[in-house]
């Protein structure tokens, strides 16, 4: 009960020092590119609606529902447009698709867009969330590299920039180590966390120079994913979930095509993972409840330790004030 009045007290502060009038910037429209956590259906109207299979997958969505990228629209009162979604499910971050080779990576997303639109819509945001796919490719003997995956991203945001991009949101990647996909191998656990740690640190050095070589105008925004998923897995009664190490609804018997077509037994909005890579909706709204608030305190001119702590108190705080029904 105390823990509880603390972060009420800290919250009100907080509000206190930002007041909730501050709100995120009206943007006309949200752009997006990357794999499967942002993938709206793309890769469903690809192969008839073949890949991801419903049931047990949501509307072709790698999840049981809406993915982070819808919650984040509806928290900005936009209506989610899919014709702006490009992201792909298996895409890396380079070329290749992990799933189908005849699908875009990260790259040709881009391109897509760059060259159908010379002028980008300044008013519009942009969001690119890529590099699982790349990191995956260890199970398939392929040694990763996160310097050249964070040179992919590099690109994709100086290409968007090129077209007149202004607003221009950078996801880091959670810790792979900790996903369901290690089936409870300590040796897994501990390449894909040392992956995920090497690309989260040369993402952020390499995000921090591009805000001084590029215009003053570009506003490269970081969404520290990694933090939230780390605090929801480190106390998932925060956030209503009682289980943060096995997925919902069974193995991938093989990565990432032959997705799981049972029935659903589990209760959903307990888990944080929907399969062995991807995470429930619930934990989806809760990324887009982050994005959402990153969003907002961007106009801060320095966010601090204690604000984000708060961030991610307020966040559990909601969800168990919502009963977990998210």
């Amino acid at each position: 009960m105390m823990q509880k009045q603390i972060l009420a007290a800290g919250i009100f502060i907080l509000s206190l020092m930002f007041p909730l009038k501050v709100s995120a910037k009206n943007y006309d429209e949200i752009y997006v590119f990357g794999d499967s956590f942002s993938d709206t259906s793309n890769v469903s109207n690809a192969t008839n609606e073949a890949i991801p299979p419903s049931p047990p997958y949501f509307n072709g969505r790698f999840s049981n529902g809406q993915v982070w990228v819808e919650y984040l629209a509806s928290d900005l009162g936009l209506t989610f447009n899919s014709k702006t979604n490009f992201a792909f499910g298996g895409a890396t971050t380079g070329v290749d698709n992990i799933g189908l080779a005849s699908l875009p990576g990260l790259q040709q997303q881009i391109n897509s867009f760059t060259v159908a639109n010379r002028s980008a819509d300044p008013n519009s945001l942009y969001i690119i969330w890529a590099g699982t796919n790349d990191y995956l490719k260890y199970f398939f003997n392929t040694v990763p590299d996160p310097t050249q995956v964070v040179t992919n991203l590099s690109v994709a945001v100086k290409s968007l920039a090129a077209v007149g991009a202004k607003d221009i949101m950078v996801v880091n990647q959670p810790n792979l180590g900790e996903f369901p996909v290690t089936n409870g191998s300590s040796q897994i656990s501990s390449l894909l966390s040392t992956f995920t740690n090497a690309h989260n640190s040369i993402l952020s050095a390499n995000l921090s120079f591009l805000k001084q070589q590029l215009s003053p105008d570009i506003n490269i925004i970081p969404l520290d994913v990694n933090s939230l998923f780390n605090r929801i897995i480190a106390h998932p009664d925060e956030f209503g979930f009682t289980n943060v190490t096995d997925s919902c609804i069974g193995d991938l018997s093989v990565i990432p095509i032959n997705l799981p077509t049972q029935s659903i037994t589990c209760t959903p909005d307990q888990f944080v993972f929907w399969d062995q890579i991807h995470p429930t909706t619930a934990t989806h709204k809760l990324i887009g409840e982050l994005a959402f608030s990153t969003l907002q305190s961007a106009s801060v001119p320095e966010s601090s330790t204690v604000l984000g702590v708060l961030l991610f108190g307020a966040l559990g705080q909601v969800s168990l004030m919502k009963g977990k029904k998210l």
